[in-house]
């Protein structure tokens, strides 16, 4: 399809776009992995901006929570139990059919990293866990491959850009993930949704600035903002976080790609647990839908079927997965997962 020319004729009237970064944008292609609050905004500025394919990564469906931050979504994703990825994209090829936009409902893990993070120009973070950060960073570093690290909590928001072998990787910044429990989260902080609309904004005007040719226009800083009191913080990051070597950036041992890191199950700003079973694949919901039916009531949808089990709510997914909603508790999850779906 060709481009109307007054699509991004704004755009262009900015000088270190041009013409000549237009093409470019249109040319270019970026990885999102989570499409919550960070990744449904960064989606939309990319898409709007005129980014030529966009791969949306997610493993999740839209809930009543997610509207206040999340602004792809609406009440007919929350009834129709829609996986983000698949309501993103339906959203934004209304807003530009002129571009791909590809949905992966998958959860992002060491065996299916390397085959959905390559091929793209740039990789965007909109993820809730420094598990998969850390999986990300590793892809990254190995394949060459820039991603802007990006993260929001309360009033507070950050982001990063990380260049191979130019600039610190996030494991420069932090050896390894926060002890469970150390640190605060959407559940006991909150989170507020201008703020994040705040970091979507920096985060996607770092990936036009890669995407359209002006790499060196990049920052080479951690930018943290407080939304509520409006003080912003710039940190040069050493690589290596100026010790002696980064076991990724330096010792190229990627733990998280080997699938030697841990991959938590919990999942941030809700009082669930995703349960990933080892091998997954291709599952029968018609099937197992029938099987509960006999003693549960089960919802279905052609994207995933739910049923409640006591106090406890069980979103399964096609590729196997299943998302229990009520506990914080990998060993409860586990234990209803086995149940109801199958070891």
């Amino acid at each position: 399809m060709r481009a109307n020319p007054d699509r991004y004729s704004r755009q262009v009237l900015h000088k270190a776009v041009g013409e000549e970064g237009q093409a470019r944008l249109t040319s270019s292609s970026a990885a999102i992995v989570g499409c919550g609050a960070l990744g449904s905004i960064s989606a939309s500025l990319l898409a709007r901006a005129g980014v030529g394919r966009l791969r949306i990564i997610d493993r999740d469906f839209v809930e009543m929570s997610n509207l206040q931050r999340q602004f792809l979504f609406d009440e007919d994703d929350v009834r129709e139990m829609k996986p983000k990825a698949v309501a993103a994209a339906e959203k934004l090829s209304r807003i530009n059919s002129e571009i791909v936009i590809e949905p992966v409902v998958s959860d992002l893990n060491p065996d299916n990293a390397v085959s959905l993070l390559t091929g793209v120009s740039l990789i965007l973070d909109g993820t809730d866990n420094f598990d998969t950060r850390f999986l990300v960073n590793d892809v990254s570093v190995r394949h060459d491959i820039p991603w802007i690290y990006a993260a929001c909590l309360g009033s507070y928001g950050l982001t990063m850009n990380i260049l191979p072998g130019e600039t610190a990787c996030l494991r420069c910044v932090m050896e390894s993930a926060p002890p469970p429990g150390s640190v605060p989260t959407c559940d006991t902080a909150g989170i507020l949704g201008p703020v994040v609309s705040i970091i979507s904004g920096l985060q996607s005007t770092e990936a036009l600035k890669y995407l359209s040719g002006n790499r060196e226009a990049m920052s080479r800083h951690l930018v943290s903002i407080d939304g509520w009191t409006q003080v912003m913080t710039r940190v040069e990051v050493p690589r290596s976080g100026g010790r002696r070597r980064c076991q990724t950036c330096d010792g190229l041992e990627f733990t998280y790609l080997s699938g030697k890191g841990s991959r938590s199950a919990v999942i941030c700003g809700r009082n669930a647990v995703q349960i990933t079973p080892e091998g997954a694949g291709r599952l029968s919901l018609e099937d197992l839908a029938s099987r509960l039916s006999s003693s549960l009531a089960v919802e279905r949808s052609k994207f995933l079927i739910r049923f409640q089990v006591d106090d406890l709510q069980v979103s399964v997914f096609p590729d196997g997965r299943a998302i229990i909603t009520g506990t914080k508790d990998p060993t409860v999850a586990r234990g209803v997962y086995s149940r109801f779906v199958g070891s």
